[in-house]
């Protein structure tokens, strides 16, 4: 997190620029993008300087979410659209034109012109084989077999081995525990 001279969103949280807000919190901003989609398209921003979702702290992107999805339904109630699209453009080849991570919640309506063309008409599905590749491959990143998280007042690996989730005080946090191996999906059937 660091504040950047060149961010138009920080200018804009620290008043720099006029700006329509629709809400506001200790940790987010939310207001209206000035180049809409349609009427009602609404940009929720970290108010600390956060470049990429990557970046962002998991508490600030449950926020984050938590204030989209309440302005989402406002949003659906203010415009008459049911409809409406929640984006984030995570990098450059994702179409993110402001270095200040952001979410934006755009109403739709048939024929606004606007497309996220999804299946994307550019690529064919593959074999299920690379499909399964790739979800092991997300399975194992997300694991980490050397990280131990060592609850408060623990001195060493071996007082956390013993610990089970029972034995576990309330006010401790969670050790990490090994999920299952449910391999690939062979019944499920790619969109």
């Amino acid at each position: 997190m660091t504040e950047h001279t060149n961010c138009t969103f920080c200018d804009l949280i620290h008043g720099a620029a006029e700006v329509s807000i629709c809400h506001e919190d200790a940790d987010s901003i939310a207001f209206m993008d000035i180049q809409p989609v349609n009427n009602g398209h609404v940009l929720v921003v970290p108010r600390e300087h956060y470049e990429s979702l990557l970046d962002v702290p998991p508490q600030i992107g449950l926020h984050l979410f938590k204030v989209t999805m309440q302005l989402a339904n406002a949003v659906r109630h203010v415009t008459g659209s049911d409809d409406m699209n929640i984006v984030v453009n995570n990098g450059a080849a994702a179409g993110q034109d402001e270095p200040h991570y952001h979410v934006h919640i755009i109403p739709r309506r048939a024929g606004d012109g606007f497309d996220i063309p999804l299946p994307f008409d550019g690529s064919a599905m593959p074999d299920r084989t690379v499909l399964d590749a790739y979800a092991a491959q997300i399975i194992a990143a997300l694991r980490d077999p050397m990280r131990v998280e060592v609850p408060t007042g623990a001195s060493a690996p071996a007082e956390v081995a013993s610990r089970t989730p029972d034995s576990a005080s309330a006010g401790s946090p969670p050790r990490s525990i090994a999920a299952k191996n449910v391999g690939p999906a062979k019944n499920r059937v790619a969109p």
